[in-house]
Formats: structure tokens, C-alpha cells, sequence
């Protein structure tokens, strides 16, 4: 008998999910998941036409998100706001903090954080972002699973000495909000120019760091120079970052476009 693909398996899934959540009348969810399988996630569930559920992962700019799906009779509660999507969210997620003390603060970064939970053998799948800043910490958990991630972290003799608690996710820290606005001017919304204005090289260059496959738009892989970008396209350039097309500024005298970017720092 043919095992079942990665792919069915994932579907088969979300159909439990919404099963229980039309049967039971209550709100669930799946794991954490990053943005490409988000992408392929609301594919489908767009193909067989399931419209209650939005996506979140403790703040709206987070790199692996869950999927909520709600009943019918919340669908006139339940908006895309960060706030309605918030106030939900934390039925089920909490942050664990861990607060560095003095003599270790600065020294840890992301790897360090990441690196120190794998080893209790968790999959990446049950947990969210972690928000990394000189003090400290932030993991976005699973409320079921926090416990047993604030016992295995107090484990660590790295840890031994910091401050470890659970919290509401009211409390996130700022430093997940960090983005910044940039601008470029480009001759034409062709992902090359903006590779090009971006990686700050030449469409020489560009074209080789498109066809190394390291740019994605909207999480799909790009090799085309000619590929067009649109607005609120997120551009994805391996080495560089995540980009956000915002909106076109201006045109320049010479007919260019000034674009303003949104940097995730």
C-alpha cells in the first residue's frame, strides 16, 4: 500500500481540524508553520472553499504562524486586525522569557536560543518565533506544551542563572517590531531591477543571484529576470532578507520609479 505524500498528510490534517471545529462548535488550530507552507496551506483550504480561519504567530509580521479556525457563529467576531486576532491567539499561546542575568547579557543570539530547545528533542513545528534581544528572549509556545518547555530550559547550565516565566502574549517584546522603510528607484517592476537595487550590484549580478534560485516572491522560487513584482509582493533574497513591496513613491524626471520597501531588520 502507498504511503501517504507529505502533502496528504498536511490536508488530511486540516480536514480533522475543521471537522472538529464545525462538529464541536469551537476554535482550533494546527502547529506552527513557516510562510511557504502557509502559502500552500491557504491554497488549499481556499480550494475547497473554507473561508473561517485567519492566520497568526503572536504578532503579524512573525516568520511561522498557525493556522485558527473558528465556527460560524464567531465569524462576525473575528477580523483581520492584530488586535481580534491577538485577543484569540492567546487562548492558546503564551511567551516563555528568559531574562539573561547581567554578566550574560548581549552574549546569547537566535542559533544560541534555537539550538539550546532542540535538544530536548522538540520538533520546530511546536513552537513559534523567537525574539531575540541583548536581555534576553522571547519563545512563542504552544500553552500545552509550556511547561514542559520552562522545566527543560531550566535544565541548561547556560540558563541556570536567568529568570525563566510564562506569559501572556500581551507582553511580546518590542523587538519583534522592528522594521524599517526603504526606498529604491528601479527602471521598470521587474525582479531583476529589484534584486539589482536591493543586493546594491549590477543586472549582471542579479541575474546570477536569480538563477542560484536565492529570490523568492511570495515565497515561491524565482529564476526568471523578467518576472514582474506587484504591490504588497514580499520579495525574499537568500543572504539579504525579507522585503515588502509598500508602494510607489514617485517617478524620478527620468521616468523611474521610486518604491518604498518594508525591511524586516
Amino acid at each position: 500500500m502507498k504511503e501517504p505524500s507529505e502533502n496528504e498528510l498536511l490536508y488530511a490534517k486540516l480536514e480533522d481540524k475543521i471537522h472538529f471545529c464545525e462538529t464541536r462548535n469551537k476554535i482550533t488550530h494546527i502547529d506552527f508553520f513557516t510562510e511557504p507552507e502557509i502559502i500552500k496551506i491557504q491554497k488549499y483550504l481556499k480550494s475547497i472553499k473554507f473561508k473561517n480561519y485567519f492566520i497568526f504567530g503572536g504578532y503579524d509580521a512573525a516568520s511561522r504562524k498557525m493556522v485558527f479556525f473558528y465556527p460560524e457563529k464567531l465569524e462576525n467576531l473575528v477580523d483581520e486586525t492584530e488586535p481580534s486576532k491577538l485577543q484569540i491567539a492567546s487562548q492558546f499561546l503564551e511567551i516563555l522569557r528568559i531574562s539573561l542575568p547581567a554578566s550574560q547579557v548581549g552574549e546569547y543570539e537566535h542559533r544560541d536560543y534555537l539550538s539550546a530547545i532542540m535538544k530536548f528533542g522538540i520538533i520546530r513545528e511546536k513552537f513559534g518565533d523567537i525574539v531575540v534581544y541583548p536581555e534576553g528572549a522571547d519563545f512563542i509556545v504552544q500553552k500545552e506544551n509550556a511547561p514542559y518547555f520552562k522545566d527543560s530550559l531550566s535544565e541548561l547550565i547556560r540558563f541556570r542563572k536567568s529568570d525563566i516565566t510564562l506569559l501572556d502574549m500581551s507582553n511580546l517584546h518590542e523587538n519583534c517590531q522592528r522594521t524599517e522603510e526603504i526606498s529604491i528607484i528601479v527602471n521598470s517592476m521587474r525582479i531583476d531591477n529589484f534584486v539589482a537595487e536591493i543586493c546594491h550590484c549590477s543586472r549582471n549580478k542579479a541575474e546570477e543571484i536569480l538563477l542560484q534560485e536565492r529570490v523568492m516572491i511570495n515565497y515561491e522560487s524565482v529564476i526568471k529576470n523578467s518576472k514582474s513584482v506587484n504591490m504588497n509582493d514580499i520579495i525574499t533574497i537568500r543572504g539579504f532578507g525579507k522585503f515588502i513591496v509598500k508602494e510607489i513613491a514617485r517617478k524620478t524626471k527620468s521616468d523611474k520609479d521610486v518604491v518604498i520597501l518594508i525591511h524586516n531588520i
